[in-house]
């Protein structure tokens, strides 16, 4: 059921990466915001359908090659192709994903795509409350927290301010041992400061302001784990290409 308060004239996060990937569950707002958000950043559409390509490449690495089993993606965003339980299923089909959104919307697609996928859940929460979502009977089910585990935290954290480090700090300390961190994150570079103060102006306008960090500061949401290197993930030269976009990293818990 879409939610009474629902305003399709307010551009949100997760339509418009959704338009940005190519897909149809968008509005007109959110369309100008993403052609808003490209005038700054010519890059920033083949940005984010990288961003996609890293979040599979990790998802299959861990799945495969690293034995992980468990994955849980905060801030999912609507559904969209080759999601990360379809990913994880290639490799492991006895894999268990769980979705989480705040968005009630997203919540609704997420639901209607997965249907009965046995192993896979759609958690409608805000991370921004770890403590409710480590304690939700449906992350419980499907998530065993004494076991390592791959946490996902995928072009979101950017939608978040200063709290953001306390959310990861407490989402960390509930992982065991050989789990898995997963971060990509919008980039503060200092040869792009106008153009990312022109795309916060567009998210102030949004569902969700946007809060740029550097790399320094992004690296502060893995203290603890130890990084994996990222050319398992993405070749150099597009990290390199996307230099003044954003950053990401996996790292694993030891």
């Amino acid at each position: 059921m879409i939610p009474k308060d629902f305003d399709p004239n307010v551009p949100n996060i997760a339509r418009i990466y959704d338009y940005m990937l190519g897909g149809k569950d968008n509005f007109a707002a959110d369309r100008a915001a993403a052609a808003q958000i490209a005038a700054a950043f010519p890059e920033a559409p083949e940005g984010v359908r990288q961003n996609r390509v890293f979040l599979r490449q990790a998802v299959s690495y861990l799945a495969g090659q690293a034995g992980i089993r468990q994955f849980l993606d905060l801030g999912a965003g609507l559904p969209t192709q080759q999601n990360a339980h379809e990913v994880a299923h290639s490799s492991a089909p006895d894999a268990h994903v769980v979705y989480v959104d705040v968005d009630p919307v997203v919540c609704v697609h997420g639901r209607a795509l997965l249907g009965g996928t046995e192993g896979v859940a759609m958690v409608e929460a805000d991370f921004r409350e770890p403590d409710r979502i480590l304690a939700d009977p449906k992350v419980c089910e499907l998530i065993d927290f004494d076991r390592p585990a791959a946490l996902m935290l995928v072009a979101v954290l950017h939608f978040v301010g200063d709290e953001a480090y306390d959310i990861v700090a407490a989402l960390r300390a509930a992982l065991a041992p050989g789990s898995y961190l997963v971060i990509s994150h919008m980039l503060d570079a200092e040869e792009r400061k106008a153009d990312g103060s022109q795309v916060k102006q567009v998210y102030s306008r949004a569902s969700a302001g946007l809060n740029l960090r550097t790399k320094d500061e992004i690296l502060r949401f893995f203290d603890g784990f130890e990084l994996l290197d990222n050319d398992l993930f993405l070749p150099p030269e597009l990290f390199a290409r996307f230099s003044g976009l954003g950053w990401g990293a996996v790292a694993r818990k030891p």
